[in-house]
């Protein structure tokens, strides 16, 4: 019914303007329903999301930024080393390392970060601040994909699988779900996507046990429950029951085809390329396609004290194509719109190489600049956001903040980075700090949103 003002009135008596119809239909494109708006204008989130899912490349141990997406070959072979012709991309003026040929076609689909800088030089500092978009403080944060797990699951999240997955083992350093607790800690799937048959840990049953004998466990364990709950009373038993049959739904229903990568042809599981990285960002855009909000990849051994450069030989070809097949086939889908990439670890590496014994060529820890890539989801392509000086050691225009960052990310997604997060203790925990005013800040990134 309308109200005096014209307005449409829910059952609730919240006013809904003819611009949140609007809105509904735009959600409609995106797969989304009138409930799931209802439940988003109640938490404070009216905004249409143009992302639905993060996927997260984290490069744990810090990559070298003068070796992939801020070339300095006019710095001399001190800085360069071997990598010292740099290649052009698909955007004219904008040149990246000449060890990521495939990258290079479709630049177009990226915008670089040569700015982002934090400050930090130690592996569980950066981590926690990369991975939380804050600086350490009283307060454990949680990181971004257990807010964006809590907030999808505040909105009614449905899905099948959990909301926040990392392929294929623990980052490690930082606790991921903070304050928000264990509930919206990362499920990790382990094994190798590689490997002829993926075999995630909780979801692949014991050996010998059959579906059939799963349905019949679950069968006789919910009438064990029933009888249970009738001779104690108990009303824990209503929340047990629903976790039980998520697990049973998890083992026995569709999401576990979610894994099964033999569903994919040879032909694009060679064009990802047959190894760890390349296949977990194949099983990544499965997932997103089942609607997961956020899955990190974890590509470790960027820690390039020694020998950076044979360190790049092993890890810089396995990423080129990975990533570059990720996008391309992510927009041939058309989910790269609805779908954020990000590429980055805890920082960057020092410009000038140490060319002596023990590091025989290594890149140490450099906290005050590192390069960071995202893609998708409303983020623009094609651009360079910010610059470092000739030798790549500071930022030299528009600093860039971890939570300038991951502030942009949360508008895509529909959330209010100044809007609050539970916490335990009652204390005022912004989704950023940047909220709370608290901290230096570069702003949104709005040259590429």
């Amino acid at each position: 019914m309308l109200d005096v003002q014209g307005r449409m009135v829910t059952h609730t008596g919240q006013g809904v303007s003819r611009r949140d119809f609007v809105r509904v239909g735009a959600l409609g494109a995106m797969g989304l329903t009138l409930t799931d708006w209802f439940r988003m204008k109640a938490h404070g989130s009216t905004q249409e999301p143009k992302a639905k899912s993060v996927i997260q490349l984290w490069m744990g141990g810090g990559p070298t930024h003068i070796d992939t997406w801020d070339p300095k070959p006019e710095a001399g072979e001190d800085y360069t080393g071997p990598l010292k012709h740099p290649i052009e991309t698909n955007v004219p003026g904008m040149r990246i390392s000449e060890s990521l040929p495939l990258m290079a076609k479709q630049a177009d689909k990226y915008a670089i970060i040569r700015s982002m800088t934090h400050g930090s030089y130690g592996h569980e500092i950066g981590t926690y601040i990369m991975q939380t978009g804050t600086m350490p403080s009283e307060l454990v944060y949680p990181s971004m994909g257990a807010v964006l797990a809590h907030k999808r699951d505040e909105a009614g999240y449905q899905g099948n699988l959990p909301p926040y997955i990392t392929l294929t083992y623990p980052l490690g350093r930082f606790s991921e779900a903070g304050f928000l607790g264990t509930n919206y800690k990362t499920f990790v799937t382990g094994g190798d996507p590689n490997a002829a048959s993926l075999s995630v840990q909780g979801l692949t049953p014991p050996g010998g046990v059959t579906p059939d004998r799963l349905k019949d466990r679950a069968t006789l364990l919910k009438s064990v429950d029933s009888l249970a709950r009738e001779m104690e009373g108990n009303k824990s038993f209503e929340a047990m029951d629903s976790y039980q049959e998520k697990a049973y739904g998890l083992l026995l229903g569709d999401a576990k085809n979610a894994f099964n990568m033999s569903e994919e042809t040879d032909a694009l599981r060679e064009k990802y390329g047959r190894n760890h990285f390349g296949q977990s960002c194949l099983l990544a855009r499965r997932l997103v396609e089942r609607g997961v909000p956020f899955i990190t990849i974890h590509s470790g051994g960027w820690d390039t004290h020694r020998d950076n450069f044979a360190a790049m030989k092993n890890l810089l070809p396995p990423l080129d194509q990975g990533f570059a097949a990720l996008l391309e086939d992510l927009a041939e889908k058309g989910l790269l719109d609805s779908t954020i990439i990000t590429w980055f670890g805890e920082f960057g590496r020092t410009p000038k190489i140490a060319p002596e014994a023990p590091w025989d060529g290594g890149r140490h820890h450099w906290g005050p600049v590192m390069s960071t890539v995202v893609a998708g989801g409303g983020f623009k392509g094609g651009v360079v956001l910010g610059s470092t000086d000739a030798k790549g050691e500071q930022p030299k225009d528009r600093p860039i903040y971890p939570w300038d960052l991951t502030a942009s990310m949360y508008t895509l997604l529909g959330i209010d980075p100044k809007s609050t997060l539970p916490h335990p203790q009652g204390c005022v925990a912004h989704v950023t700090p940047v909220g709370s005013g608290n901290l230096q800040s570069g702003g949104l990134l709005k040259e590429i949103m």
